[in-house]
């Protein structure tokens, strides 16, 4: 049985607070093992001073971006920019946060969420004596989906990945590509308590001890699709520009070496 709820007494995390301690404080006497904690991103980039100064959100978002994927402008003006970041996640304003920071400042996602990842389960399992996994989430959209749920950007001591290729299904057909993100899952069921408003930014997640393991296991870096696999690299608008600039410079080559049609 799956049993997962979120801790009260997180207080509000600034920068230089040992997470370790916090969390488990908050959580007492309550974890066993092969529990798996969800942190939410925000307070392990609070916790490790991750503040720039940013009049202009726009500018820090330009700052962490390392490719454009696409653009759109709303009616009121606004635009939203789908980008690459530095850790290779495409995101909305990538990952850039200006909720809940002191005037003049906005928050960057952790620099190496796998390393904090690595770093709380670490220290809770030496803390409590159990054998611990850590997600760190974040909130993201999803490409032909409206609406945005919590995805792993960071992980330790669990697999991200349930792989059951070379099984077979109920009707004993054979599974070729079959894999769940369970890391993504967990995540997002995590956030069905946590919530965004709650201040609950630490949940656990029972019952899927299976999937506890060595600190070594890969993180949710592996979760990002390597960019030579990547079907859909840019939105659909910035597809066909490029597209129409290439061919239309391939014909003035072409018309420049006498090979283009008669008009």
């Amino acid at each position: 049985m799956l049993q997962i709820w979120a801790f009260d007494g997180i207080p509000e995390i600034v920068a230089g607070d040992d997470l370790v301690a916090v969390i488990a404080s908050a959580a007492g006497g309550s974890l066993a093992d092969g529990d798996i904690l969800v942190v939410t991103s925000k307070i392990v980039s609070k916790a490790e001073g991750r503040f720039v100064a940013a009049t202009d959100r726009e500018d820090a978002i330009t700052a962490e971006t390392v490719r454009v994927v696409a653009t759109r402008v709303s009616t009121s003006g606004h635009a939203t920019r789908i980008v690459e970041n530095r850790l290779g996640i495409i995101a909305a304003a990538a990952g850039v946060d200006a909720s809940n920071t002191p005037e003049g400042t906005v928050l960057l996602l952790p620099r190496d969420p796998d390393a904090s990842a690595r770093a709380l389960a670490a220290g809770l399992r030496t803390a409590t004596g159990l054998e611990l996994g850590v997600i760190i989430s974040d909130t993201l959209g999803r490409a032909w989906r409206e609406g945005q749920t919590d995805t792993a950007i960071g992980a330790a001591g669990i697999r991200v990945f349930e792989d059951l290729r070379g099984g077979t299904d109920a009707e004993g057909r054979p599974l070729v590509v079959t894999m769940p993100c369970v890391a993504d899952e967990l995540a997002a069921a995590a956030d069905l308590v946590k919530g965004k408003t709650g201040q609950t930014p630490v949940a656990v997640v029972r019952g899927r001890s299976d999937l506890v393991g060595s600190l070594d296991l890969p993180g949710a870096r592996s979760i990002v699709r390597a960019r030579e696999n990547d079907m859909f690299h840019t939105g659909a608008a910035e597809s066909y520009a490029d597209g129409y600039a290439r061919g239309r410079a391939d014909q003035a080559a072409a018309d420049a070496n006498g090979g283009g049609a008669e008009h």
